[in-house]
């Protein structure tokens, strides 16, 4: 399993360079950057679209996608290197690649009569078709579609009309084929251009999806036409309200015929035009920059981004000072002419002195107000330079003549003061240590990493493993023995740099990996970039477990912060180093009061990456009662306490100003109907026939007028109207349904339409204000006792309803991954156990201790289960448990749990230290010595107290004397009819303990069997108790392979297995099916019969919260990695996966880990304990 744990991805945009860049299918849409495609899917239960895949086999800039119309799973793309390849999404591979299209392929498209047929265009043509499979596989050329007089810009093949094809050219004009019609080859060219030579290309081309023959057609500098392809006339032109418009791009609305929109190339306005009329219907400024795609999807997720000040260097164009709030560049530096620049960096101790390293072989420092301070000349191309972080005099640099040169500033020298030769091919990247002075590293084309030291003039180390050239470098900057190195073989490895161990390799970028830096706060949070076009987010942390623990269980400072000599030593662990530690531990010297808590809190938030941990630290701070004072001005832009939430948002709402809203057009009714209907409503008005009138209101759609004069009715009928207007504006997914709900206080009615719309923090917001009292309704009740018990209900139904919201919006948060954020949510409710209970969901174990630590008893149940789970992790048998520092750090966890005796017992039996250092464990838990164990087991044994035997041989010089005991008693429950879960769980928990070496021994497989068969079946019933769905079936199948295989005597049965298997599938799928799960088998007698007593036996989880599965950080991140696919499942694994003892088998984390927690043996059967945690 890696260590280095993926936390978030950044996506890059859309390119503006190709056309036909942008793509949709279903529930899907994807888009490419410059060398990968990223596909999005629809989440309908939050009607929001994730990333879902990310294609990056091309190696030149994509030029074309084309999503196949007959499989919703399969795309062509097509770039610059002349090379198309056809994706599955679903299983996010390639299915085939067509190397050479003999030209670059400037647009593409699936045949639209064929599933298995991609064609092709580049320049004046050809038209290429290639098709994929089947017996007349291979490429082909269109027989009319060649010999083009103007370059092709797009193409388009009819959806309908089989083999109809449209060519749009540079010149403005058309070019249209189709079997058995002649050709026509450069038609319907703009009036104003015919004559001339002048080109106006077009821009966006598309068959209008309820004819045969119209097309639209957009020209660059002419707009817009609708055109006969048959008549070849024109037979509208429509007219923009500005001659500075320009259209790039445009799209049927396929739910209203005739109905278009086209995007600004320039100004960012989406207009909606109708083909009855020449002018647009409406329009919407909703971007400040121009549109280049547009696609007519069901909802759009929206977004947010904030960028820094940045510097940056160019190509051609020499080095720049950005600044992003204003929005221009305000320096430029053009000494290296025009040769590429392949590095800046400012200087880390003077940020007036900034320097670049080019092709030119010179590495010019300067001042930022373009003052250069020196030119250092090398003989041959300088690829990276690197200041100092103890010498502000001193700076590195890489060279393609395979060296390392040191200058120093402070000297009118221009020659290096050092130059370090060994590598074989040319230095990339250099890096110095920010931890230890001197030292620095160098990344090579010749695929390693070189350890130099300036005061020894010498290589220290080669890190080998790399194989292909060394981009990325990075030194963490607490841990001194810490690198990090990226490379173009797509992988990033983590370095132990004391004896040169890789410690992890990471595979989840698909190409090369050519940036790596590291959070200035956060110093275990790296990013990543690569040339697969994504920047990625990764936790460092879990390469420090033991010093998180160290602080958790809150060790002495010796422990936790050291001096780079003692960091540096061999088979050390790791000590924090660097200037952040240092600045916490100097800070909390500073307090007299509160230190654990803030210990907690402050390394909490320097050790996790951002993603809800500070939100997360906010809310405890508010449930332990600080003076909201003491709040950070950022608190109300994240999940706020209940208590917050309406008097931040009423704040809000004063600071901003009135927001204008446009309305969308009516349509046009019939005016004879309309004008009698509002003639006899008039009469019925002056008759003071009032709900007559507002009916014939209703019914003309005038629901102003009726609403406004309801009241005359009653107020009771005025309310009725009111919901009628809101049921039908929900029905439409109408916005200004939101007045009406709260002017007749349907607070449920709304929350309903925001939840299903997935707007959760809307729902969430409104929850409160009728929670609070701000959303009423009239009053129309008369009597003051009624409307007290009323208001009494309603605020109990609010404060249900609120908690509801709260945990939608929670779950939400945790199925996208960020259980950090969902804990938020429930703390934000004062739901404690729910919060906690999502941290450890979320495998953030080390988060969960400190916040629950901090919350006291209202948190312990969780916290020590939580506790349990980071001992386990000290309990790995090959990395850990040899090591004294990691049984102690496991006893230490332990001892934080209030009788957590039984716990120290089961630590002690698994330990597999020598009779010395298992009398030394028992010894620092309180326990008497092994060989007094034996002496009390055999009493117990001989009193008939089989659980206190079997507890004290486990702890005795002869363990396996407690198998026989503990396995008998198991089958005397399992075999009586009326067991339950519990009864059987303690003692086979217990057994479990036993000293791996033990349980492997050949004598002992009888009862390792057995064990390993009990453990299966009662795991399954663990897992439905906590609806561990995804692994229920593995565990009974488990159970059941087991039964075959191996020989022995137990009670259990296949045919049970396989009976309560079944009955658990349908009674469970009757429970969850929605009304689309056609067809249909209700549970047969039996099978509920099964299932009750199933339920019976399981009785419920102590700990509510910690119901339903896991879901770690990273889950749905996209991965380049090898394609895995579950042992257990047989699917493919997204997210983290987990490797089994065989080195080959593997499941995902989320169900390793669920695994664990039910069961502690292998899914192999082997016997060895799983430790994902």
């Amino acid at each position: 399993m890696s260590q280095v744990k993926q936390v978030g991805l950044l996506a890059a945009g859309c390119q503006p360079w190709n056309k036909d860049v942008c793509v949709a299918s279903g529930d899907r849409f994807a888009y490419c950057a410059t060398l990968a495609i990223y596909v999005y899917q629809l989440d309908h239960r939050y009607n929001e679209f994730k990333l879902y895949a990310i294609m990056s086999e091309h190696k030149k800039t994509i030029t074309a996608i084309s999503w196949c119309p007959h499989n919703h799973d399969m795309f062509a793309s097509a770039s610059a290197d002349n090379l198309i390849i056809i994706w599955n999404v679903a299983e996010q591979k390639v299915m085939a690649r067509l190397d050479n299209t003999k030209g670059i392929p400037a647009s593409l498209s699936w045949c639209w009569n064929s599933g298995e047929a991609v064609a092709f265009v580049s320049h004046r043509g050809p038209l290429y078709i290639w098709t994929i499979s089947g017996t007349d596989c291979g490429v082909t050329v269109h027989k009319e579609a060649h010999s083009f007089l103007s370059d092709i810009c797009l193409f388009r093949w009819h959806p309908r009309k089989k083999g109809k094809v449209v060519f749009g050219h540079t010149d403005g004009s058309l070019s249209i084929f189709q079997p058995g019609a002649k050709s026509q080859k450069h038609v319907l060219r703009p009036e104003s251009l015919e004559g001339t030579d002048e080109e106006d290309p077009i821009t966006a081309l598309e068959w209008d999806p309820l004819s045969t023959d119209y097309l639209l057609v957009a020209n660059l500098h002419n707009g817009i036409r609708l055109v006969d392809s048959e008549s070849l006339s024109c037979i509208t032109t429509f007219s923009f309200p500005s001659s500075a418009a320009s259209v790039q791009c445009l799209a049927w609305v396929p739910s209203a015929p005739g109905m278009f929109i086209t995007g600004d190339s320039q100004v960012g306005v989406l207009r909606v035009w109708n083909v009855s009329r020449t002018t647009p219907i409406d329009n919407f400024k909703l971007k400040k920059t121009g549109f280049h795609a547009l696609h007519v999807l069901s909802s759009s997720p929206k977004k947010k981004c904030d960028l820094n000040c940045i510097a940056g260097a160019t190509s051609r164009n020499g080095a720049f000072i950005w600044d992003v709030k204003k929005g221009k560049t305000v320096t430029r530096f053009n000494e290296h002419g025009k040769n590429g620049i392949f590095c800046i960096a400012w200087s880390h101790k003077d940020s007036k002195r900034i320097a670049t390293c080019s092709g030119d072989g010179f590495c010019i420092i300067r001042t930022i107000d373009g003052k250069v301070l020196h030119k250092y000349k090398h003989p041959a191309a300088v690829f990276g330079c690197d200041w100092s972080q103890n010498n502000k005099d001193m700076i590195a640099t890489g060279c393609e003549d395979k060296s390392v040169r040191v200058y120093y500033l402070a000297t009118s020298s221009d020659q290096p003061l050092k130059v370090f030769t060994g590598h074989t091919a040319k230095v990339f990247h250099v890096r110095w240590s920010p931890l230890r002075e001197g030292i620095l590293c160098s990344g090579s084309d010749d695929s390693t990493v070189r350890i130099w030291d300036y005061t020894q003039d010498a290589c220290i180390n080669i890190l080998s493993g790399h194989k292909a050239p060394v981009r990325g470098l990075m030194w963490n900057t607490e841990v001194p023995y810490l690198l990090i190195s990226g490379s173009w073989d797509y992988t990033i490895r983590v370095w132990d740099t004391r004896d040169g161990t890789c410690l992890d390799t990471v595979y989840d970028h698909g190409a090369d990996v050519y940036g790596l830096t590291c959070h200035p706060n956060r110093p275990f949070t790296m990013a990543s970039c690569s040339r697969d076009s994504t920047v990625r987010l990764w936790s460092l942390t879990p390469l420090i477990s033991p010093l998180q623990i160290n602080i958790l269980a809150d060790q002495h400072w010796d422990e936790i912060i050291g001096n780079t000599d003692r960091a540096m030593a061999s088979g050390a662990p790791p000590l924090l180093c660097g200037k952040v530690s240092r600045d916490i531990k100097q800070e909390l010297d500073k307090l007299t009061s509160n230190v654990r808590v803030k210990k907690l809190r402050w390394f909490s938030e320097c050790l996790s990456p951002p993603g809800g941990s500070k939100n997360l630290w906010d809310l405890v701070a508010v449930l332990k009662d600080q003076d909201d004072s003491l709040l950070p001005q950022n608190y109300c832009k994240g999940i706020m306490h209940m208590k917050h939430l309406i008097r931040f948002k009423t704040s809000k709402a004063q600071e901003l100003t009135t927001v204008k809203m446009s309305k969308f057009g009516g349509g046009v009714g019939a005016p004879s109907k309309e004008e009698r209907l509002k003639e006899a409503a008039e009469i019925h008005l002056r008759l003071g026939q009032i709900q007559r009138y507002c009916e014939l209101m209703v019914e003309l759609g005038e629901w102003d007028k009726a609403l406004s004069v309801a009241p005359g009715v009653s107020m009771k009928y005025w309310r009725k109207l009111m919901q009628r207007r809101a049921d039908q504006l929900i029905q439409e997914g109408n916005d200004e349904v939101i007045p009406y709900c709260i002017a007749t206080g349907d607070v449920k009615k709304l929350v309903k339409f925001f939840t299903s719309r997935g707007q959760l923090n809307e729902a969430l917001l409104v929850t409160q204000a009728a929670r609070e009292g701000n959303i009423q309704g009239p009053q129309i009740t008369a009597s003051n006792e009624a409307a007290c018990g009323d208001g009494n209900n309603k605020a109990e139904d609010y404060n249900d309803l609120l908690h509801r919201v709260s945990k939608e919006l929670a779950e939400w948060y945790f199925q996208d991954g960020r259980a950090v954020l969902a804990a938020c949510c429930h703390l934000a409710v004062n739901d404690i156990e729910l919060a906690m209970s999502n941290l450890i969901r979320g495998n953030e174990l080390e988060l969960a201790v400190c916040v629950g630590t901090v919350l006291g008893d209202s948190a312990m149940p969780v916290t020590n289960y939580a506790l349990e789970l980071l001992a386990r992790r000290c309990m790995l048998t090959t990395t850990c448990f040899p090591f004294v520092g990691y049984r102690d750090l496991a006893a230490d966890l332990l001892a934080m749990i209030p009788d957590s005796e039984l716990l120290l017992i089961k630590l002690n039996a698994f330990y597999p230290g020598s009779l010395a250092e298992v009398n030394d464990l028992h010894e620092k838990c309180h326990l008497p010595t092994s060989e007094e164990c034996l002496q009390i087991a055999e009493t117990y044994q001989n009193e008939g107290d089989t659980f206190q035997a079997v507890k004290y041989y486990l702890l005795s010089p002869v363990p396996e004397k407690a198998l026989p005991i503990g396995l008998l008693y198991v089958k005397e429950q399992l075999s009586s009819s009326d067991w339950n879960l519990d009864s059987v769980h303690g003692i086979l928990d217990l057994l479990s303990y036993i000293r791996t070496d033990r349980l492997m021994l050949h004598k002992y497989s009888e009862f390792r069997n057995e064990l390993l068969i009990f453990c299966g079946y009662i795991a399954a019933l663990l897992a439905i108790r906590r609806c561990y769905n995804s692994i229920v079936p593995a565990l009974y199948e488990y159970t059941s392979q087991l039964l075959k295989r191996r020989e022995v005597t137990v009670p259990t049965q296949i045919e049970q297995l396989s009976a309560e298997l079944d009955g658990w599938r349908a009674c469970t799928h009757s429970a969850s099916r929605s009304l689309e799960d056609l067809p249909y088998t209700p549970p047969s007698e039996s099978q509920r019969e099964v299932y009750n007593i199933l339920l019976n036996r399981i009785k419920e989880e102590p700990i509510k919260g910690l119901i339903g599965p896991d879901y770690v950080t990273g889950s749905n991140l996209p991965s380049h990695s090898d394609v895995h696919t579950s042992c257990l499942t047989g699917l493919r694994i997204q997210g983290p996966v987990y490797f089994l003892e065989d080195g080959k088998s593997v499941i995902s984390l989320n169900d390793a880990l669920m695994w664990a927690k039910v069961n502690p043996f292998s899914p192999l059967g082997t016997g060895i304990r799983l430790n994902p945690f």
